[in-house]
This record gives structure tokens, C-alpha cells and sequence, in this order.
């Protein structure tokens, strides 16, 4: 998750497509890590399901600024 919130970062003051690929890429590794961890109950799904909605809101929120 640190790692998708750093490139998000990245993305936001500096935009290009290279960094683009690289949030997305973050943000696919997240939540592969996340679903293996409620998958093996080391996290509740619910807890799960709470930090992919702060990626992805931190993700679209670094994409398409308002």
C-alpha cells in the first residue's frame, strides 16, 4: 500500500505515462497482497475490502485530479 500511495505522489507532481503504468501497477500488486491476506484470514474482509477502497480513492484522486 506505501508503495501505491509514493507513486501516486510521484504522479501528481510530475504526470507522465510511465508513472501512470507504475500507479496502476502498485495498485494491481496491492490488491493482489490484500485479497491473499483475507483469503488467509490474516486480514477480515472487511478490513480488506476498507484499504483497497483508500487505494483506490487515493489512485483515481492522483489520475484525474478535480
Amino acid at each position: 500500500m506505501k508503495r501505491c500511495f509514493i507513486a501516486c505522489s510521484e504522479y501528481s507532481e510530475k504526470p507522465g505515462a510511465e508513472l501512470k503504468v507504475s500507479v496502476q501497477e502498485t495498485m494491481n500488486a496491492a490488491f493482489s497482497k490484500i485479497d491473499k491476506a483475507v483469503k488467509r484470514r490474516v486480514l477480515h474482509r472487511n478490513a480488506g475490502a476498507h484499504q483497497k477502497a483508500r487505494l483506490t480513492k487515493a489512485v483515481k484522486q492522483a489520475l484525474e485530479p478535480s
